[in-house]
Formats: structure tokens, C-alpha cells, sequence
């Protein structure tokens, strides 16, 4: 499949509005959950940490749902928990990294403490183990686990590296439990509620790999001049390139994974979710945020 022919903006543009009516929903969704929470002192800290963010995974989730049969709307919940694991995983990931912002304001633990924020986490998991237990399908609450357990490994699998060389391999086994894997459960938790078979449930969690890989990498070229201690201390060799990664082979392997992300699409229909879905790869590998 080839890359759109659309400009960066058009893309952009044109991705914002298809996208409206899904994150107004989801949204929704997510005030609707938040409510049944309104006594608690974790409220108004989880109206805080959920504020913002391009809602992907819960938009890979409901498109994915659609693109084989089935509504979104009866994706809202397994949307929010997606999204909340996310959100889980982005308290911890500052706390490790001493990181002070986050989407142009204070990261969470840096406004609430370290304690409320571990707190909160705790408790994000717990609201995500609730939505769970509203489907009758184990798979939903199985993939859940799978998904939080790998984005653990990778996180730890990265603490682990530290200025140490690594190679591609174990950079992408890295991105690939500590990102990706929850692109690859939203997609795949999309198409298990969507009904879909088990072929579009593979093809869809395969386009969810990749294409959270590509994502990753994208990010890491985005930080390249703010953190580079990782990706500079990669090995390419493997590759059979120069010494170590630099931003050409970052930028080839993004678009490498986008385009694998792109063909594991070729089973599923041919419907508008579909092509959003395209677009959603070009999109990953050619943003400016």
C-alpha cells in the first residue's frame, strides 16, 4: 500500500475532523465512568491525568470494532479502559523518568506527589478491572492483563539498559512491550467485540503491533535533540549499518513498520474504517507532535 497523497496538514486536517465524532463520544464514555467515581478524593486527580492526549488507542479500539460489523458506541467502555491503562502507564513512566511536563503542563506526580500518584495508578487499575468484568467475554479482561503485564516488562526492560549498548533487536522487543502492546490489544479488542473472526482478530492486532512500533519510533525521532540516551545507544550493526542508529534508519524503519501495519489491513473490508485506519498509519509516522 502506498502513502497518501495528502500533505502533512491535509492529513492532519482531514484526520480531525473524521476523528470528532469518535473522541466525543469516547469522551462521553469516560465522564460517564468517572462519575460513578465522584465521591472519591481520586476524582478530580483523574479529571486532571485523563485531560488532553490524542485518544489513538481508544479511536484504533472503536474504528477496528467498526471495520468489522459492529457500532462504536458499544465499544465506549472498553475504550476508557484502554485509555486508562494508558493513562496508568504514563503516571508511572514520569514518575521513573523525573519527567516535570507533560501536554504543556505539570505532570501528574510533579501537581499531586509521588504518593498521591502511585495511589492513583492503584486505582486506575481498579476501575479498569470493574469495566472488565461488564463483558462475558474473557478474552476482554484476558487481553487487558496481557497488555498491562508486557507494557510492565518493557518498562523494566528499559531500566535495565541504561547508557549500556543495545541492539536493534532488543530495542524493538523494548517498544514493542512498552508502547505497542496496547495498540495491539485496542486493535485486537476492537475486532473480539466487533465479532469478527479469528483472521481479522489477528490481522487487526498485527496492524496494532506495527503500527505502535512505528509510533514509538516516530516519538523517539521527535525527542531525538531532548533525550537521545537511548536511541543513541543503539547498535546497528545487525542492520548492516553504520555503528549506531541515527535519524535516516529511524525515520526508514518507522515508515518500515507503518507500511507493515498498512498490509496487515489487506483481509478486512474495504469500508471507511478501513481507510481511516490507513490514514491513521501515515498519520503516525508524519506528525509533528
Amino acid at each position: 500500500m502506498s502513502k497518501s497523497n495528502l500533505n502533512r496538514e491535509e492529513l492532519i486536517r482531514i484526520l480531525e475532523i473524521k476523528s470528532k465524532s469518535y473522541i466525543s463520544s469516547f469522551d462521553k464514555a469516560l465522564l460517564k465512568v468517572f462519575d460513578g467515581h465522584s465521591w472519591s478524593s481520586f476524582h478530580e486527580p483523574l479529571m486532571y491525568a485523563t485531560h488532553g492526549g490524542k485518544r489513538i488507542r481508544p479511536l484504533i479500539l472503536m474504528l477496528s470494532a467498526e471495520s468489522v460489523g459492529v457500532p462504536a458506541g458499544k465499544t465506549d467502555l472498553a475504550s476508557v479502559a484502554v485509555e486508562l491503562l494508558h493513562t496508568e502507564s504514563i503516571i508511572h513512566d514520569d514518575i521513573i523518568d523525573e519527567q516535570i511536563k507533560r501536554r504543556d503542563r505539570d505532570s501528574f506526580h510533579k501537581r499531586y506527589g509521588n504518593n498521591t500518584s502511585i495511589l492513583t495508578a492503584d486505582f486506575v487499575f481498579g476501575i479498569i478491572l470493574e469495566i472488565a468484568s461488564r463483558y462475558n467475554d474473557p478474552r476482554i479482561a484476558k487481553e487487558l492483563s496481557l497488555a498491562a503485564i508486557r507494557m510492565c516488562e518493557g518498562e523494566q526492560r528499559e531500566l535495565g539498559v541504561n547508557l549500556r549498548k543495545v541492539s536493534w533487536v532488543e530495542y524493538l522487543t523494548i517498544i514493542s512491550e512498552k508502547t505497542a502492546a496496547l495498540f495491539q490489544t485496542s486493535a485486537k479488542l476492537g475486532a473480539i467485540i466487533g465479532g469478527g473472526n479469528e483472521e481479522e482478530i489477528d490481522s487487526l492486532a498485527g496492524f496494532g503491533l506495527n503500527l505502535g512500533i512505528a509510533y514509538q519510533i516516530h516519538d523517539d525521532i521527535l525527542d531525538w535533540n531532548e533525550d537521545a540516551k537511548f536511541t543513541n545507544n543503539i547498535k546497528t550493526n545487525d542492520l548492516n549499518d553504520e555503528k549506531h542508529v541515527n535519524l535516516k534508519k529511524l525515520r526508514e524503519m518507522a515508515n518500515v513498520y507503518a507500511e507493515n501495519a498498512k498490509k496487515h489491513l489487506t483481509i478486512i473490508k474495504d469500508c471507511e474504517q478501513k481507510k481511516f485506519l490507513n490514514d491513521l498509519a501515515d498519520f503516525t509516522i508524519r506528525r509533528d507532535f
